[in-house]
């Protein structure tokens, strides 16, 4: 199978029902080989296939297999700031946070022992330029969780993170209202456990 077989698959996905993510994910599951390719196709950010492409690449990390992102985790933190479809981001900001929780996990993970710091960064540096521009609800939450994560290590992140959250997303939408004060709970109690 080829970048071309995926390609039309992705392109016959009428709608992201589950049914039809699933479809397509069974095929790169059958054929990890297509998992390089569909990252390749995610990251064509100027074909709307792009959209779909990463739809099935979050579906897989999600409900199958996240440890087949580690062999591309340098090419996924480098591109994810290109991506433009509203649609995509969405994928890859959920990827952001699986990526996250999986390296703050208290079980051993390939994601603890490949992600780098220098890839942390950029994951990080997405993340805020996501916050600071016009994103959906969703995009904010995963954004908002990984940034929390990452903040964990890194000591300056939660401070920014609390500062756009309070003057920026609290005053959003009443979805990123809930969220931007979950976290904020999340960042205090961080904060006095450290004390």
């Amino acid at each position: 199978m080829s970048i071309l077989y995926l390609t039309e698959q992705l392109d016959n996905m009428a709608n992201p029902k589950r049914e039809n993510r699933q479809r397509v994910a069974n095929i790169v599951l059958d054929n990890q080989n297509l998992f390089k390719d569909l990252i390749t196709i995610t990251f064509d950010v100027d074909n709307k296939v792009s959209i779909k492409a990463a739809w099935i690449l979050e579906w897989i990390c999600t409900h199958h297999q996240l440890n087949w992102i580690v062999p591309h985790l340098e090419e996924f933190s480098n591109k994810i700031n290109t991506v433009k479809f509203d649609s995509a981001i969405r994928p890859c900001a959920k990827i952001c946070e699986h990526i996250a929780t999986a390296y703050y996990s208290k079980k051993d993970n390939e994601i603890k022992n490949k992600l780098t710091i220098k890839q942390i960064d950029t994951i990080v540096e997405t993340g805020f330029d996501w916050l600071i521009t016009p994103q959906k609800i969703a995009v904010r939450a995963y954004t908002m969780n990984f940034l929390y994560f990452f903040g964990l290590e890194k000591e300056w992140i939660h401070p920014e993170l609390k500062h756009l959250i309070e003057s920026k997303i609290i005053h959003e939408s009443k979805g990123c209202k809930a969220r931007g004060k979950f976290i904020l709970q999340m960042i205090e109690k961080h904060k006095k456990s450290t004390l």
